[in-house]
């Protein structure tokens, strides 16, 4: 396990430098002119061309890229040419706001995947293990801004059950919060619902056949402890590689969620940065969202090999 630990954190800075690379081109080659974004329409040429020579825009690629990566490291990470706001405290607390919301929705997705696929792999071949299968995938070809139309029309337009914002005000305690949240969240986890579920039903279903648990029946153990005791723990260790891929996703799909109920995330100002051509801010979010995947993709590593004794059998020998 250690030696998995520290091969896999020995990777960490390639995958960062990569990404940066990748994140330093990208917002290089953004159609527009910085300049003129920022001082606007009226703005004289000779402003323009001097404001983008003040920003060092007009250096060599590869001098600007160490100059960025160099104030990046050591938490320089500059000033937003449109909110005029430090990048790196308006990027943390837009990361925390995304966070909460991408954490709600995992916490809500958890227990809905794992039993759909539990209760079809336990009853497979039945008319509920098709109807949760086929209301699983249905559900997962939906984009996201689908579902979350159809959300907002039926629960906060009609029948005004939630807020139409995912935003809270100032002064709302945390069930005003997590209302405000439930919509966005929901949305998230009916398009992750079907992945997870059916990772977790084909385990489900190669554990119930297995000798153990045939074993266990023929000794008169009763039906939900054998399902407790026998097949949860062993058919869920391989829906928490499902889990981790998902979380990822949770944190790809906030840019659109975001947008559609109005929530000031990672996400929304990712993609407003890009569209003002706020380079710093872009950059700044981008990375921190690519070292976002890579730690939610080592602990669902991690997570998988403690739960899992086969694994870490095959990694000691």
């Amino acid at each position: 396990m250690r030696t998995f630990l520290l091969r896999r954190l020995a990777a960490v800075p390639l995958t960062l430098a990569g990404v940066s690379i990748l994140v330093f081109l990208a917002t290089d080659v953004l159609p527009g002119d910085v300049g003129r974004t920022v001082l606007g329409r009226e703005a004289s040429a000779e402003a323009v061309a001097l404001y983008n020579r003040q920003l060092g825009l007009d250096d060599p690629l590869w001098l600007r890229y160490g100059r960025w990566l160099g104030h990046f490291l050591t938490g320089d990470w500059g000033t937003s040419y449109t909110l005029r706001e430090p990048v790196a405290a308006l990027v943390g607390g837009r990361l925390v706001a995304s966070l909460t919301l991408a954490l709600f929705a995992f916490v809500l997705l958890v227990p809905v995947a794992l039993g759909a696929g539990l209760v079809a792999g336990a009853r497979h071949d039945t008319w509920l293990d098709r109807t949760i299968s086929a209301t699983g995938l249905a559900l997962g070809a939906t984009p996201e801004f689908v579902t979350g139309v159809v959300l907002l029309v039926v629960f906060s337009v009609q029948l005004r059950w939630f807020p139409v914002s995912a935003q809270a005000g100032p002064g709302d305690g945390p069930l005003a919060v997590l209302g405000h949240l439930f919509l966005p969240a929901l949305s998230l986890v009916l398009l992750c619902t079907g992945y997870v579920a059916r990772h977790v039903r084909a385990s489900t279903i190669a554990v119930v056949d297995g000798g153990y648990v045939r074993a266990a029946r023929l000794r008169g153990t009763p039906p939900a402890r054998i399902l407790y005791r026998h097949v949860l723990r062993n058919a869920t260790v391989p829906a928490t590689s499902a889990l981790g891929v998902q979380l990822q996703f949770l944190l790809g799909g906030l840019v659109v969620v975001e947008l559609l109920f109005n929530y000031p995330g990672l996400g929304a100002l990712l993609l407003q940065s890009a569209v003002d051509r706020d380079v710093p801010t872009l950059q700044a979010a981008a990375m921190v969202l690519g070292l976002a995947y890579l730690t939610v993709t080592l602990l669902a590593d991690i997570a998988y090999r403690l739960l899992d004794p086969r694994v870490r059998l095959a990694v000691a020998r």
